[in-house]
């Protein structure tokens, strides 16, 4: 006998069981439980004897994710719904009454509905390590391109000539050092001195920035003291707030170095044939980013079903016989869509097949560049989930 476990899960408070038949009927409503192997235990003893028991539970945080472990354990399979299938029956539930039993009944009860739309968990999500790591390391870039726009801001106080000195949008780790050190203050770069400032480019830049680079540094100081009255802008205040902002994107730099090197073991670990990093133009880091966050392509039925949670794929609107396509639905995971769309972008430069199709739609079919490099993201992962 099959028989629904629909689980109401909850974060901080007792979670909750309803059990149903396959036919619907419930067998056990409301049943309070917390995520201890002692109250697991009681709750699966008291479920029917049953060879097919089917667990339903929603995306709740991280709170999900040992349950569905355990229950795995047990020999249960356990699926995840997104919140709007259950919300649309709940909705209609609602006329009646609102409250945490009702929840899981409306889970339990998901698999008579709509039992098309059910699909096997098959890892553990977040508790998976290459997953967290690629999610971290994206985190971090964020962060730290926040970091690098708060120092174009900052730096534009002193005028136009800092950018040209020491780049803008992505700072380099000698450009960091130099910031650091003195906060692009003009009478600290005078007391620091041009050949001080050349070894410290030369250290940190690895040779490649020298005396011509300390110039351009010291020009832009200058420039600043003419472009400001005496008195007018405080050089000391605004250059600790450059150096607190420098030193926290040079540290976000390090954790991000560190990261990648602990990315590069776990997807030795699980992609050891490197199918993913076989894809054109595609490294270590990418692939790692692409497995990581769709998973095991294996648990999808068909390769339109990975381009579909990939959400790249265009909206679809029919009436009648009328019909047309629009823009991505974005379904799935956002970090994912991102890492695909820069795969495609790299892709487009090494690959013909990609190049030509690209050509074909920006040339001939006038494409806007971000609309090609979506149809391209999904024709590579296409190619991923095949090999």
């Amino acid at each position: 006998m099959r028989i629904h476990l629909g689980i109401d899960v909850a974060c901080r408070a007792s979670h909750r069981a309803t059990c149903t038949d396959a036919t619907g009927e419930v067998l056990i409503s409301g049943r309070r439980f917390t995520t201890t192997a002692d109250d697991l235990e009681r709750l699966w003893a008291t479920l029917p004897a049953s060879d097919d028991i089917i667990v339903i539970m929603e995306p709740t945080r991280n709170a999900r994710v040992p349950l569905a472990a355990w229950f795995q354990d047990r020999g249960a399979t356990v699926v995840l719904v997104p919140p709007e299938q259950s919300s649309d029956l709940r909705d209609y539930y609602n006329k009646h009454t609102k409250n945490d039993r009702l929840d899981s009944r409306v889970l339990a009860r998901l698999p008579l509905l709509h039992p098309e739309g059910l699909r096997s968990l098959s890892d553990t999500g977040p508790a998976h390590p290459l997953r967290r790591a690629v999610r971290r390391r994206s985190s971090l870039v964020e962060r730290r391109t926040a970091s690098f726009y708060r120092l174009d801001a900052l730096l534009e106080l002193m005028g136009p000539g800092w950018g040209n000195a020491l780049g803008s949008g992505a700072y380099c780790k000698a450009a960091l050092a130099v910031l650091q050190r003195t906060g692009a203050d003009p009478h600290a770069l005078r007391r620091l001195g041009p050949k001080r400032l050349t070894a410290l480019l030369i250290r940190h830049s690895r040779g490649q920035w020298r005396e011509d680079r300390a110039e351009k540094i010291t020009q832009a100081a200058r420039e600043t003291l003419k472009l400001w009255p005496a008195g007018l802008l405080d050089y000391a205040e605004l250059a600790e707030d450059i150096a607190a902002e420098a030193q926290l994107a040079d540290h976000l730099n390090t954790q991000i170095t560190m990261l990648e090197d602990r990315i590069a073991v776990l997807y030795e670990e699980a992609d050891p044939g490197r199918i993913m990093a076989s894809g054109p133009g595609l490294g270590v880091i990418t692939a790692a980013g692409i497995l990581g966050r769709l998973g095991d392509p294996n648990r999808f039925t068909s390769l339109a079903a990975i381009r579909s949670f990939t959400g790249l794929v265009p909206r679809v609107s029919q009436s009648g016989l009328t019909g047309r396509h629009g823009p991505p639905t974005r379904a799935g995971d956002p970090g994912l869509r991102e890492t695909a769309f820069k795969a495609a972008d790299l892709a487009r430069h090494v690959d013909p097949t990609l190049a030509s199709r690209y050509h074909d739609l920006v040339v001939d079919k006038g494409k806007h560049h971000n609309s090609a490099l979506c149809t391209l993201a999904a024709m590579l992962i296409t190619r991923l989930a095949a090999c």
